[in-house]
């Protein structure tokens, strides 16, 4: 599945996706709605688009942000990849406790 917003809306990307029998959650955009409407029955049918997992996109797009806000990742000090990954894993572990509810937070002894 692709998550991708109304900017990658073309019928050559839909195309590609479909060819590699892969998902577009992409909605349309309001142009290329008024294009087919015009058209009438020759403009071909609406695109499917999910709501639900379209909003999972916002979610993974929180989460890289929450990455990106950390100096390491965001400007890539870390110069080889293996490196690069500890610091993505470490961010991620610390974006993960920091998640956890208050009451299993104040049980660890250490403060992140």
């Amino acid at each position: 599945m692709v998550a991708a917003d109304k900017a990658y809306s073309s019928r050559g990307n839909r195309a590609y996706l479909r060819r590699r029998r892969i998902k577009a959650v992409v909605p349309e955009r309001a142009d290329q709605v008024a294009n087919r409407k015009k058209r009438g029955s020759r403009g071909g049918r609406p695109v499917t688009h999910d709501p639900d997992l379209y909003k999972q996109r916002n979610t993974a797009e929180r989460c890289i942000n929450r990455i990106k806000q950390w100096r390491g990742p965001a400007f890539r000090f870390d110069r080889t990849p293996d490196s690069y990954l500890a610091g993505l894993h470490l961010r991620g572990a610390v974006l993960w406790i920091r998640s956890l509810p208050a009451s299993i937070e104040t049980r660890t002894p250490y403060r992140l």
